[in-house]
């Protein structure tokens, strides 16, 4: 029987899960891209609490107009990446979700990479 979109990207998410977990010492980076805006988090799966998190969606970000497309995932990887060293998180393990490593989420990655995360 055919499943439905949705059904098919939570079970692409959940393969990835379960081999990735997130420390204090090495947290989660989770990505995920809605239509029109980015969210990133640096999760603590042991403690299940949210270390860091960037949002397009921030009250301070709103005038950026802050795109889900490949230049924006790259400004939003770097601005992730400054917060995440704020709060002296330097390593992370990647979660992808439910996307290919390809694109925005690779754009993502590697301008995180770029400003001081190691992963």
């Amino acid at each position: 029987m055919a499943k439905s979109k949705r059904e098919l990207s939570i079970r692409r998410h959940w393969r990835v899960r379960k081999k990735i977990i997130g420390t204090a010492e090495r947290p989660r980076l989770s990505v995920k891209f809605s239509g029109r805006h980015i969210h990133v988090q640096f999760i603590d799966d042991t403690h299940g609490v949210t270390l860091a998190s960037f949002s397009s969606l921030q009250p301070d970000l709103r005038q950026t107009k802050l795109k889900p497309n490949i230049a924006g995932a790259a400004i939003a990887g770097k601005m992730a990446a400054e917060r995440a060293l704020q709060k002296k998180i330097k390593a992370v393990v990647f979660d992808r979700g439910s996307r290919k490593y390809h694109g925005k989420v690779k754009a993502l990655a590697d301008a995180a990479r770029e400003a001081g995360l190691q992963f």
